[in-house]
């Protein structure tokens, strides 16, 4: 999910707060679970787990969307199109919605959302970065906190 004002934006950390609490709300009316997230300044990945037979991501990600822009101060540019349909300009309109397939895509995406922070110079090792769940992954003994070290873990993302 993307800010609509990326570069030089970093509202979703300044606002990581309500943004918190966006998900929050969300999850207390529409249940899901968050299995892998990554928020950066401008932008945030996230795997989800929905409750067996909703596969309805748009409305939970429309939902975040709303309460985080209803909680934060106006003052981003809006286009003529969004000025018309009465809409802010925070956030870019779509998303990229994938389907996990297995265990081997599983581990690949969960890497990437943790990979994310050092792929966009914001820190050099993944442990660095504190709004990433990966600090939960090595809580949880999932993964060693030394993962997030080696560029060879990383195969896909090295190359970026």
């Amino acid at each position: 999910m993307n800010l609509a004002e990326r570069h030089g934006n970093g509202l979703l950390i300044d606002r990581i707060d309500t943004l918190r609490s966006a998900f929050a709300h969300v999850k207390s009316k529409h249940s899901f679970e968050i299995v892998a997230a990554v928020i950066l300044p401008d932008h945030l990945h996230c795997i989800w787990t929905l409750p067996d037979g909703d596969s309805d991501f748009s409305v939970r990600w429309s939902l975040i969307k709303a309460y985080f822009s209803r909680h934060i101060e106006k003052g981003e540019k809006i286009s003529q199109s969004r000025k018309k349909r009465g809409e802010r300009g925070l956030w870019q309109r779509r998303f990229w919605e994938h389907l996990i397939r297995d265990e081997t895509d599983y581990r690949q995406h969960v890497d990437y959302i943790h990979w994310n922070p050092v792929k966009h110079g914001y820190v050099k090792c993944v442990k660095e970065w504190p709004y990433s769940s990966f600090h939960r992954y090595v809580a949880h003994g999932i993964d060693p906190e030394s993962r997030g070290d080696a560029v060879e873990l990383f195969p896909a993302m090295a190359g970026e």
